[in-house]
């Protein structure tokens, strides 16, 4: 079975099955449901009934929980409930970090909280969180024990993100940031999901303990690689491709590890982020700086050797069969290593 072919049948049951947690029946508010399957990208923000609209995501994080699940020898299909839970809680990030970021925009569509206030957006984000929890205990298929111990992985989950956030705010004024602090927050924000996304696969397939720790390493190693290769998209990339601005992480002052990195070795740079626009006067000039310094091979390099550690536990855990193969092809489609 191709890679193709084996993402779409996964991808059909995940979505499946988060319709059936975000069910209708029991909701006697319509608002309040148009509100969470809009978010979802079912729905159109006016539409009275739910209509599939493109713009629901990748599912890049449950689809992990199963090709992990499969690839260390469990059945798929018991860890849905587990790929969803986990689905709601990015979900819930996401609603509240666009209250935030003050962000209009999500997917190419206005954010929930731009449509209907932040207020009714944070108790959106909120019900999201609450329906992860239910989808996690709907595991049925699997040992109480086994539903137990995940949902204490989805709450220390839930912990790192909101601290990861946390400290990406506190960057946001704070005058200087070093490359070790942002690490940890990336490793909240950013990380902390995919490694879960990973253990949870594991945890549902009954693997041995060392077998779980390799596929959460190789999850959070894969998620610093991951953030490391957005940051250098967001100054370097090609927007037509990736759809995301290479002028925005400069025009905003974002603290993203290649600024970073230049502030540390550029008197320069440090001065035009003293400056009353902080760089935002001419992101042309500040790119200009950033590969004068070697910026930019840095940050290639440090995402090259979280992609080898990541790739390393990977083969520690000694995936198996073509969920295997998927999940080594996968993991290199999403870093840009294969088309």
């Amino acid at each position: 079975m191709s890679l193709e072919t084996l993402i779409s049948r996964f991808r059909d049951q995940i979505e499946r099955t988060l319709h059936e947690v975000l069910a209708s029946e029991n909701l006697h508010d319509e608002d309040y449901l148009r509100m969470l399957h809009y978010h979802m990208g079912w729905r159109d923000a006016e539409a009275d009934a739910d209509q599939y609209m493109g713009s629901s995501g990748k599912r890049t994080r449950p689809l992990i929980t199963l090709l992990c699940t499969a690839a260390s020898g469990g059945e798929w299909h018991l860890a849905l409930p587990f790929a969803a839970g986990l689905e709601l809680v990015h979900n819930f990030s996401l609603i509240h970090d666009d209250i935030q970021d003050s962000s209009l925009v999500r997917r190419s569509r206005p954010t929930v909280w731009a449509l209907w206030g932040q207020n009714k957006a944070i108790n959106a984000g909120d019900a999201m969180l609450a329906y992860a929890h239910l989808a996690m205990q709907g595991a049925n298929g699997l040992p109480e024990k086994t539903r137990l111990e995940a949902l204490q992985i989805l709450d220390e989950t839930c912990i790192a993100l909101t601290q990861g956030q946390h400290l990406d705010m506190t960057f946001e004024d704070q005058d200087v940031v070093t490359v070790e602090e942002y690490m940890t927050m990336i490793s909240g924000k950013t990380a902390t999901l995919i490694a879960t996304a990973a253990e949870l696969g594991a945890l549902a397939s009954g693997a041995p303990d060392e077998v779980r720790r390799s596929y959460r390493a190789f999850g959070h190693y894969l998620g610093l690689a991951f953030q490391i290769r957005d940051d250098l998209l967001g100054i370097w990339g090609d927007a037509l491709s990736t759809g995301k601005s290479t002028t925005m992480d400069i025009e905003s002052g974002k603290k993203t590890l290649p600024i970073l990195h230049g502030l540390l070795h550029s008197p320069e740079l440090r001065q035009a982020y003293r400056d009353e626009n902080k760089g935002r006067a001419d992101a042309h000039a500040i790119r200009a700086i950033l590969e004068a310094i070697g910026t930019r091979g840095y940050a290639e390099g440090e995402e090259s050797r979280h992609i080898n550690q990541a790739l390393g536990c990977l083969n520690q855990a000694e995936p198996t069969g073509e969920a295997g193969a998927a999940l080594r092809k996968m993991t290199l489609q999403l870093l840009g290593r294969e088309n």
